[in-house]
């Protein structure tokens, strides 16, 4: 149904105010949930090499580097696969991404060397490429600016939900697997996790509208007042709209750097956090798992209290510099407590709540400035440039742990980027991110 909002008079703030909150109740759970399912089954490789590299005969570099081709993979896909979601509509692209990547995902069960774990870790990669800055782009259609900080925290909390619910339910697997059937316990955790990525796939296609006018969940008016706000927000974007004024906008080449900084750490956190608490001295899977999880609550946090207090405040840029210095000064000083339980949790909580914590702030930066094709190119462009990370992060620590038996080294380099970021953060006019 054609939507004819130029002769609707708009609504009161609160009562527009209602519009949004039942658009968040229908699309934010449902979408928070499919990206806990994208992360844990990215990082559920951390617990699974606890027993796998040893089953397998595999070093700290091949699983480094294995670990980080994914990202080759999510890299050179992460562009065409937005512009592709632009062109087919959102739930169809995302549950092709979803399906594709949960079988994948399975498939990692019956790896035996180190030829077969990179290949399906580069196809795990390209299957997923475009996800993140699908759902940011698809989102950027439905809430105007000054709400994305709030909803883009909300979605995100199936960053650390993954690991605060995931991280308990791997160990568990992983300590209660152990030869059931024929399969070894590692095999288990990535075939059971891989099943609800599936199915979650599957309810895009029942669950999400492609537009705000196929919202059969809402009313005519609702629709024709919602589509009112998002022009009105639209009509004050001072960026461009076309695939050039994406790809060749300097700010999404500097977004592309400060994501990068972010990820160095939280694949950081996120791949090799299981093993630094087994080296500091914890040997029981389930125990690893609960203790990873502690640093998620704190992401989870952060992420709720910096996203409501940028969006209360309009202000982006000191909501992200002032985490950045928190959480490198954190990072840095893991490397002094490598043998201490205690000392690793509460500083990777630290670096948790406040790295983790910024991310909403962040994404909610691109489509400020760009609208249209332009903001599909550039979420995906620096999600491109920003995940180059994966594979520098964890080659190094793999590299440094094999040759230093310690990750101090690249936890002092991830620290330097992140400090380096906040100037580039500052760079950008304070006029047009803080809308």
């Amino acid at each position: 149904m054609s939507i004819n909002h130029t002769t609707a008079l708009p609504m009161m703030e609160g009562e527009r105010s209602l519009i949004f909150r039942k658009v968040t109740w229908r699309l934010i759970p449902f979408l928070c949930f499919c990206y806990l399912a994208s992360y844990l089954d990215r990082i559920n490789v951390g617990f699974a090499k606890l027993q796998m590299m040893s089953d397998l005969n595999l070093s700290e570099t091949v699983y480094g580097l294995g670990a980080g081709l994914f990202f080759i993979g999510y890299i050179l896909f992460e562009v065409p696969s937005n512009l592709a979601l632009q062109r087919v509509g959102a739930k169809f692209w995302i549950a092709r991404i979803m399906v594709s990547w949960g079988i994948l995902s399975g498939l990692t069960m019956f790896v035996t060397n180190d030829i077969q774990f990179y290949i399906l870790r580069f196809l795990l990669g390209t299957a997923e490429a475009g996800f993140l800055p699908g759902v940011l782009y698809y989102l950027s259609q439905w809430f105007p600016s000054y709400r994305r900080g709030r909803i883009i925290s909300l979605f995100m909390i199936g960053l650390p939900l993954s690991s605060l619910v995931g991280s308990p339910i791997s160990g568990w697997i992983m300590e209660n697997f152990k030869d059931v059937g024929s399969f070894a316990n590692w095999q288990w955790l990535f075939l059971l996790e891989a099943i609800p990525t599936v199915l979650l796939g599957f309810l895009c296609l029942i669950l999400l509208p492609n537009r705000v006018e196929d919202a059969k969940w809402l009313t005519v008016e609702e629709r024709r007042e919602l589509r009112f706000a998002l022009d009105a927000d639209q009509s004050e974007n001072l960026g461009g709209h076309s695939f050039r004024d994406g790809f060749f906008n300097l700010k999404v080449w500097m977004l592309g750097g400060i994501d990068f900084s972010i990820l160095l750490c939280a694949y950081a956190m996120g791949f090799w956090l299981p093993t630094f608490i087994k080296s500091a001295g914890v040997t029981d899977a389930s125990h690893i798992g609960l203790l990873v999880a502690i640093p998620s609550v704190a992401g989870l946090v952060g992420m709720l209290a910096l996203g409501v207090s940028s969006d209360k405040h309009r202000e982006r840029r000191w909501h992200i510099v002032v985490p950045f210095i928190v959480g490198a000064i954190a990072i840095s000083a893991s490397g002094f407590f490598a043998n201490d339980v205690v000392m690793t949790v509460i500083l990777f909580s630290v670096a948790s709540l406040t790295i983790i914590g910024a991310v909403p702030v962040f994404f909610s930066l691109p489509a400020t400035f760009l609208k249209g094709t332009a903001a599909a190119t550039g979420f995906a462009l620096a999600c491109s440039v920003a995940n180059i990370a994966g594979l520098v992060s964890n080659t190094v620590i793999g590299v440094t742990l094999d040759r230093f038996h310690s990750a101090s080294y690249a936890m002092w380099f991830f620290s330097g980027c992140l400090l380096a970021s906040c100037l580039l953060v500052l760079a950008l006019p304070a006029k047009l991110v803080n809308r």
